[in-house]
């Protein structure tokens, strides 16, 4: 196990009706806020009401519209209003993305350069507002994390960036908030719980026996929970276990110890910097070819311990036997979530997949398994069809 420091200073409150205690954690820094949030569903549950409602003795600046990949334009116009209002710290008010955007907009508010800067070289960000969650979709964990993922469609670019200083300052984390979410958003967001995982997972430090542990257990109860929540949306056990999986699958539990570039992550940022497509359903596409293309004497062991200790499949002498079931089990898994499974069902052909994997090749060069831009291009290819191959 590699050396680490832990350190999350990330407040969170887990559970129905934490939102009470919103007021207090704003008053705790000051009485400008922007608001942050994406399109209307807020409106439509009622939790924009609520949240106006809480802070009414607030200043209320709003930034409505994040994208679902969240882009450079809104981190500029955010970093603006609190810049032009005085603003004391950013409401974010949805997923992922709006929390990303949030967190990006609370560093180039205290930045007077050019924000993508801030996006491309992550060590010029020295300050940044405070950040304030309210989670509505369980999935990338961005609510407990520093990292922030941006897009820039003029340069194609889709860059994570953050450090120490965009740890959300608190997180509300009520499951109930995600009884509306869509089927397709719910499995989605299942995925990439799953994906945040995998990359962990799926690592040359093979000492780090806890965090592998933690990380199988977090894939077992992504399989149990996502058929119940998608047959029972107002069930609150399966989103409230789906929703603290999102947290703890990156908030560092199960990668602190472990070092290696992630593989899939890196190869669907370039395609949503290309094509804007819902990125934990790139992951879905990309992850069971990514692990048949990975798949050789040296990762066998590793997969086969997947195959037993998440799929239940009894051990054999032949490894590649249990490794491919697991693949092809992950593979059906998101089948049967209803995710698309191939390229061409969120539009995207062979035009640009020379040039895609070309740009995303070099960020590949210490993950788990290297690879080189043929090997991006053949694991695109193998995306262009069904099956997990």
């Amino acid at each position: 196990m590699n050396n680490f420091v832990y350190d999350i200073p990330t407040k969170v409150y887990f559970g129905q009706g934490q939102i009470k205690y919103l007021p207090k954690l704003v008053e705790n820094i000051g009485k400008k806020v922007l608001l942050v949030y994406g399109g209307g569903s807020i409106k439509k549950s009622g939790l924009y009401d609520e949240v106006q409602q809480l802070l009414k003795g607030c200043e209320i600046f709003e930034l409505s519209g994040i994208e679902p990949n969240p882009r450079i334009e809104s981190v500029r116009k955010g970093s603006q209003l609190c810049k032009e209002h005085g603003i004391d710290l950013v409401l974010a008010v949805g997923g992922g993305s709006v929390i990303d955007a949030s967190k990006a907009i609370a560093a180039a508010a205290k930045y007077d350069g050019e924000a993508w800067d801030l996006v491309i070289d992550r060590k010029l960000i020295k300050a940044a507002l405070p950040v304030i969650t309210v989670l509505t979709l369980s999935a990338t964990g961005s609510e407990m994390n520093f990292h922030t993922v941006i897009t820039n469609f003029e340069t194609k670019d889709k860059i994570g960036t953050g450090n120490p200083h965009t740890y959300p300052y608190a997180s509300i984390l009520d499951p109930s908030y995600t009884y509306t979410v869509p089927r397709s958003q719910t499995a989605a967001g299942t995925a990439d719980i799953m994906s945040h995982t995998f990359e962990n997972y799926f690592s040359t430090t093979e000492t780090a026996y806890l965090q592998d542990r933690l990380a199988e257990d977090i894939l077992k109860l992504c399989i149990h929970y996502l058929p119940i929540a998608l047959d029972e949306p107002e069930n609150y056990e399966a989103r409230a276990n789906l929703m603290w999986a999102a947290t703890t699958a990156l908030n560092g539990t199960t990668a602190f110890g472990k070092g290696d570039a992630w593989s899939c992550h890196a190869m669907e940022h370039i395609l949503s910097a290309y094509y804007d497509i819902t990125h934990a359903v790139g992951l879905a596409i990309l992850t069971p070819r990514w692990m048949a293309y990975i798949l050789n004497d040296k990762t066998v062991d590793r997969f086969a311990t997947y195959a037993h200790n998440v799929w239940g499949i009894a051990h054999s002498e032949d490894k590649f036997a249990m490794a491919n079931e697991a693949i092809e089990k992950t593979y059906q898994f998101f089948v049967d979530s209803g995710l698309p499974m191939t390229l061409p069902e969120v539009g995207i052909d062979e035009t640009y997949l020379a040039e895609m994997a070309e740009k995303v090749a070099p960020r590949l060069k210490y993950s788990y398994v290297p690879l080189n831009a043929e090997d991006v291009v053949n694991i695109y290819k193998a995306c262009l069809t069904p099956g997990s191959k």
